[in-house]
C-alpha cells in the first residue's frame, strides 16, 4: 500500500511510535533481569552466609554433631545447601550426603579462609552445574579450629528464572510495539485526514488554476486549521495579484491603443497625401507619449523587483537636478527651499524619477509656482513638492495612486496615469511611504544617520 511507503509522514509517526516503545521495552526488560538477577543471587549470598556461620559455631560448641547423618542437610531459605568442613590441615572432617562423591574446592577460598582468616565467595563448576561457593574460617578450638568451612548451591534455578524472565520481557515487548505501531497507525490515520483532505483541495486548485478557490476550512483551533488559513489567505492574494495584473493590462492595452491608433493613423495619412510638418509634429508627439508610455510600463516593471542598486544618495542633489531640469531658480516655475543635504540609502535614478513624477504633477495638474522643500525629521528624509492650488478632491485620495487611474477633468490634459503609481512603488520599494496633504505631496524615505 503507498501509504506505507518509507517516505511517507504516516510510516515515519508509526515506526518512531513502535521504536520507541521498544527500545524502552528492551531498556526496561534489561533492567528487570538484571535486578531480579542481583536480587536472587544477593539472598542466594546471604544464605550461604548464614548457613556457614551456623556450622562454624556448631564445629565449635558440638563437633560430633556435625558426622550425624543429616546433620549438615537442612535447607536455608528452601534452598538445599552443601556443606563442608576442613580442618587447618586441608582434611575432611565432615561433609553433605548430597554432594556425593563430588569435592567442594579446597584451593583458593579455603586457603584463604585458613591462612589469614578470610571469607569469600567465588562461582565454580561442579559435575557441568554452576554452583555458587562461600568459605568462612574456624576459630581456634575443638577438631577442628583453625580450619574453614565450605558451603554452595546449585545456580541453575537463578540462570532459570532470569532466562524465563528474559523471555518473557522480549515477548511482552515485542506485544507491546506490535499494539503501539497499530494504535499510532489509527492515530495518525485519523489525524492525517485533514491534510489528506488539504492536499486534495490544493492538487484540485492546481488542476484547474482556479485561485478563487479556497482549501476546507476546519472548526478547530489547530495546527492544521492555522495552515490551511495561510494558504487560503495566499490564495486569496493570488487572486488578487492576478486581478490586478488582468486589470493592469486591459488598462495597458487601452492606453497603448490610443497613440498607437493616432500614429498609424498620421502614418497612412503621410503615404497618402505626403508629411507636411504638421503631420510630422503629430508622428513626433504620438511617439513621444508612446515611448513615455512604455517607459512608465518599464519603470512599474523594475518597481516590483527591489532596490536594484543600495548606495547612499544626497536628496539634495536630487532636488538641484530636478529644478535645473525645470529651468532652474530664475524665471522658472520649479524652485527649491530647506535643507541642502539629507543622505537616503537606496537608487538615485529611481528617486529622481519620483520627485520628477510629482513635479510633473503639480504642473500639468496643479496652479501657480511648484516649490521642492526638503527637510529631515526624527530620522526621516521628508521632500515635498507643493504647489499653489487645492490639490486633488479629497474624494479622490484613495485612487490618486492606482495605475492608469486619471481624476474628472484630466483626459483633456497630458499624461498617461502612471506617475503618482510610479511614485508610490518607487517610495515603496525604498521603505518609504508618501503623504498628500492638500497640494502638497511627501515622500518620506529613511534617513542615513550621520552621527552629527
Amino acid at each position: 500500500m503507498s501509504l506505507w511507503r518509507p517516505q511517507t509522514l504516516r510510516f515515519r509517526l508509526v515506526l518512531a511510535a513502535a521504536g520507541s516503545i521498544l527500545v524502552a521495552l528492551v531498556l526496561f526488560g534489561v533492567a528487570t533481569v538484571l535486578l531480579v538477577g542481583h536480587e536472587l543471587r544477593g539472598s542466594l549470598d546471604s544464605a550461604l552466609r548464614q548457613r556457614a556461620q551456623e556450622v562454624a559455631e556448631l564445629a565449635i560448641s558440638a563437633p560430633a554433631v556435625l558426622n550425624n547423618p543429616g546433620a549438615l542437610e537442612s535447607p536455608v531459605s528452601g534452598r538445599s545447601i552443601a556443606v563442608e568442613v576442613i580442618d587447618a590441615h586441608g582434611r575432611i572432617l565432615a561433609r553433605s550426603l548430597t554432594l556425593g562423591a563430588g569435592l567442594l574446592p579446597e584451593d583458593g577460598l579455603a586457603r584463604a579462609a585458613i591462612t589469614s582468616g578470610a571469607t569469600g565467595f567465588e562461582t565454580v563448576d561442579i559435575d557441568g552445574r554452576p554452583f555458587r561457593v562461600f568459605a568462612a574460617p574456624i576459630a581456634l578450638s575443638g577438631p577442628a579450629g583453625g580450619g574453614a568451612v565450605l558451603v554452595a548451591s546449585d545456580t541453575t534455578d537463578i540462570s532459570h528464572t532470569t532466562a524465563h524472565l528474559g523471555v518473557l520481557v522480549v515477548i511482552a515487548g515485542a506485544g507491546a510495539a506490535l499494539l503501539a505501531a497499530l494504535l499510532a497507525a489509527a492515530l495518525t490515520r485519523r489525524g492525517l485526514r485533514p491534510l489528506s483532505r488539504l492536499a486534495a483541495g490544493a492538487g484540485q486548485i492546481e488542476r484547474t488554476a482556479d485561485v478563487s478557490a479556497r482549501l476546507p476550512e476546519r472548526a478547530a483551533a489547530d495546527e492544521i486549521s492555522e495552515l490551511t488559513g495561510v494558504l487560503n489567505r495566499m490564495l486569496a492574494s493570488l487572486e488578487a495579484a492576478r486581478a490586478g495584473e488582468r486589470r493592469f493590462l486591459a488598462d495597458a492595452s487601452h492606453e497603448l491603443r490610443t497613440p498607437v491608433t493616432t500614429l498609424l493613423g498620421n502614418v497612412e495619412f503621410a503615404v497618402r497625401h505626403g508629411a507636411d510638418p504638421e503631420v510630422l509634429e503629430e508622428l513626433q508627439r504620438d511617439a513621444r507619449r508612446l515611448a513615455r508610455l512604455v517607459d512608465d510600463l518599464l519603470v512599474l516593471e523594475r518597481s516590483d523587483a527591489g532596490v536594484s542598486a543600495a548606495a547612499e544618495v544626497d536628496l539634495g542633489e536630487v532636488v538641484r537636478g530636478v529644478v535645473v531640469a525645470h529651468g532652474g531658480e530664475d524665471g522658472g516655475r520649479v524652485g527649491a527651499v530647506g535643507s541642502d543635504h539629507v543622505l537616503v540609502r537606496g537608487d538615485e535614478r529611481a528617486l529622481v524619477r519620483a520627485v520628477e513624477n510629482l513635479v510633473e504633477n503639480a504642473l500639468v495638474h496643479g496652479r501657480g509656482r511648484v516649490t521642492i522643500s526638503l527637510a529631515r525629521n526624527d530620522g526621516f528624509a521628508l521632500v515635498t513638492v507643493r504647489d499653489e492650488g487645492p490639490g486633488p478632491d479629497p474624494a479622490d485620495r484613495d485612487r490618486l495612486f492606482e495605475r492608469f487611474w486619471r481624476g474628472s477633468g484630466a483626459s483633456s490634459r497630458p499624461g498617461s496615469g502612471l506617475g503618482l503609481s510610479i511614485v508610490s512603488a518607487i517610495v515603496d520599494r525604498h521603505g518609504g511611504r508618501v503623504v498628500v496633504d492638500g497640494s502638497a505631496f511627501t515622500l518620506e524615505l529613511p534617513a542615513v544617520e550621520t552621527g552629527d
